[in-house]
């Protein structure tokens, strides 16, 4: 059975994009902080009749992070997607002139190299199968910097820079990595969760482009 881990899996999106897979047949492994939200999530999608796990892992701290991931693997079976879309802290939505060195290295731990650690662990077994798919959710600051959004407009385009790398590299192996840009919040755009995460399967299994915008960026209003 083919394997779905969503790292920054939560109530809304992250549960939506679980069931929409689930409904294909796949198993979930749900990565985030907090073991009790994700064993609740699970639980919920275990009802439903999908095969579905938590791991708690904070994508700050590499360890937790490949331990889960392999730990996933082992359990639900090989990662066939990896979705990579854990929600920024707060603190990266400072304005410019508060940013520290401090808080984008931060923020660059946890876009690009959390990001990283995690596709080097899953990369090695859609390899061999010359098969998967790397999903990245970004939101719009991935596509142009705000001056209010300083920790996000750093990083999430280094995000991007590796993930169009990536799509480039890995295409001639059969492995699709493919970003959606989501300019916003999205109870405040046209589409409901479950419409993105259709976006989002659509992504995976009618690979394109490695950037789709789910709505014109300029359409997009992000939450203060």
């Amino acid at each position: 059975m083919p394997t779905i881990a969503i790292i920054g899996a939560g109530p809304h999106l992250g549960a939506a994009v679980a069931r929409r897979f689930g409904r294909e047949g796949y198993s979930v492994a749900l990565l985030s902080r907090d073991q009790e939200k994700l064993d609740g999530m699970a639980a919920e999608l275990r009802a439903q009749g999908i095969p579905a796990r938590g791991y708690a892992a904070d994508v700050l701290q590499p360890d937790q992070l490949v331990a889960a991931l392999r730990d996933a693997a082992g359990e639900l079976g090989p990662i066939t997607v990896l979705q990579y879309s854990p929600l920024p802290f707060r603190t990266f939505l400072r304005p410019v002139l508060e940013a520290t060195p401090e808080l984008a290295t931060q923020a660059f731990q946890f876009s690009v190299l959390g990001l990283m650690h995690a596709v080097r662990t899953v990369l090695p077994a859609m390899r061999d199968a010359r098969e998967g798919t790397i999903l990245l959710v970004n939101g719009g600051t991935s596509v142009k910097p705000r001056a209010d959004f300083a920790g996000t407009s750093l990083a999430f385009p280094a995000e991007s820079a590796y993930g169009a790398m990536l799509h480039e590299a890995l295409a001639p192996e059969g492995i699709g990595v493919h970003q959606l840009v989501i300019p916003g919040s999205i109870p405040l755009l046209r589409y409901t969760i479950d419409e993105v995460a259709e976006r989002v399967w659509e992504l995976h299994a009618e690979p394109g482009d490695f950037r789709t915008m789910l709505i014109p960026l300029e359409e997009g209003r992000e939450p203060e």
